[in-house]
């Protein structure tokens, strides 16, 4: 009988979260293997989610400034969008950073096992490879990276040509001529935002009151001004009844904010409610880890209640579902693991990212949330307009809004719409890592021209001296 492979740490998952943990742990000199299911490594977030989105919307970007050429004096009398290219783009994108993972993990000598992994007896991990063969490998340390799926509405099924979730929308064989967009999450307007820019007729409906729900109220209302002036549709307090095929492709028949039932037809339907953990069949009614509506609990190590078993990623509760966070929380839990000093996440300091057009960057608190907690507040905004290199981009919408404490000028957080908010977004992480207060932003000098002046001027507006407004 051959020998139980033995390992220090074995990593089920190879996402962002499951990668970046094996990575380490191969750093921190323990001996490490990292199963996956899939015959490619670096899970959702590469392959049918951030990388493949984020280069669509940059195709998008594109043809946008190819629209809009005149207003930067450049005349294109024939251009035309070729979405076949525009796929093969995104796939030669996805296949060079998925074997840029694989290279790392190499060489970090860490075990790459292709093939189903599940917990079993305390301390083993049960590896299905994809002809059905099953061998058990033992570790010290296991860590669940095992991810999510996208949610359907009940009695949906994605069929990759009518209705859509955000894997199959990735691969349509054409532009859709019109699209209904179920869910004003980040997923959800984000495909919107492409797709209109590549030509698509698009509504949203959204059930709760206003998009982006998890947003300050006002970045909200920011970006659902400019989707309508922009030409897509957007329904909010919007309960949908029924999704039915039909000869043209979908019908959605659903209850306005004005309570009358209305009727939409469009090509496709894409529905973007929401992700489930992927907990199921993976060995934890076994063990005594602890679920919360299927995602798992842990501690701020990442220790689940099962000696020896940490879990990262979309199935931890009460953590965003956000790629980057999966991978500090793989660094966690395997820091923890190797014995050496681990600090646990602080989550009011995590950059949420929305890449629509004009982007969204956040962290923090919302203005609510921060007057909801009792605090003094004091507010510095400052709009794009007045901010000279977004008028040189062409793009003016939006502001940078930072909510901070009255007395003492804590940033208790900052909310961002507009021109590459998603990167200006990290300087105010690293502001509130650094218990950085409204002065020590306005203090610091930002350079002239860039968009990262508006961040400067919204403190200062914090601390009633604004100078360009």
């Amino acid at each position: 009988m051959a020998e139980t492979p033995k390992y220090d740490v074995v990593v089920i998952g190879s996402g962002p979260g499951g990668y970046v943990a094996a990575i380490r742990a191969g750093q921190l000199g323990m001996k490490t293997a990292i199963v996956e299911r899939d015959d490619k490594f670096g899970g959702t977030c590469l392959h049918v989610g951030c990388i493949p989105t984020k280069d669509l919307l940059l195709n998008a970007e594109v043809f946008d400034y190819f629209k809009n050429g005149k207003e930067f004096g450049i005349t294109c009398k024939e251009f035309s969008l070729d979405w076949q290219a525009v796929l093969a783009r995104k796939a030669k994108v996805v296949t060079k950073l998925s074997k840029g993972v694989e290279f790392l993990l190499k060489k970090n000598k860490v075990d790459m096992i292709r093939g189903t992994g599940k917990l079993g007896a305390p301390g083993k991990v049960s590896v299905t490879d994809p002809k059905g063969a099953t061998q058990e490998i033992s570790a010290k340390s296991i860590v669940l990276a095992t991810g999510s799926e996208a949610r359907l509405l009940p009695g949906l099924e994605a069929d990759g040509k009518t209705i859509l979730t955000n894997k199959e929308i990735l691969s349509v064989p054409d532009i859709p001529k019109s699209m209904v967009v179920i869910g004003a999450g980040a997923v959800g307007v984000e495909f919107a935002s492409i797709f209109y820019r590549f030509g698509s007729k698009v509504t949203i409906l959204e059930m709760l009151p206003r998009a982006v729900p998890l947003e300050d109220e006002e970045i909200s209302a920011e970006l659902e001004k400019s989707f309508r002036h922009q030409g897509i549709v957007i329904h909010t307090q919007a309960k949908v009844a029924k999704v039915a095929k039909s000869a043209k492709g979908i019908t959605v028949d659903f209850t306005g904010a004005d309570g009358k039932p209305q009727t939409l037809e469009a090509d496709t339907c894409l529905v973007a409610v929401g992700r489930a953990p992927n907990t199921t069949g993976i060995g934890l009614e076994k063990t005594r880890a602890k679920l919360e509506r299927g995602f798992v609990k842990t501690n701020g190590y990442m220790q689940t209640d099962e000696p020896g078993v940490y879990a990262i990623g979309d199935i931890v509760a009460n953590s965003p579902l956000l790629a980057h966070v999966g991978s500090m929380e793989g660094i966690v839990a395997v820091t923890h693991a190797a014995g050496r000093p681990a600090e646990p996440i602080n989550y009011h300091q995590i950059p949420n990212c929305t890449y629509t057009e004009p982007e969204i960057g956040s962290v923090g608190l919302t203005e609510r949330q921060v007057r909801e907690a009792g605090h003094k507040v004091k507010i510095g905004k400052f709009p794009y307009a007045a901010v000279s290199k977004a008028t040189i981009l062409g793009a003016r919408e939006g502001f940078v809004k930072v909510v901070s404490d009255e007395k003492y000028g804590e940033i208790l957080g900052v909310h961002i719409i507009g021109p590459r908010a998603t990167e200006t977004i990290a300087e105010a992480v690293m502001a509130m890592r650094l218990e950085g207060t409204v002065d020590d932003i306005a203090h610091a000098i930002h350079a002239h021209p860039t968009l990262a002046e508006a961040m400067g001027e919204a403190a200062h507006a914090a601390v009633d001296w604004p100078i360009h407004i």
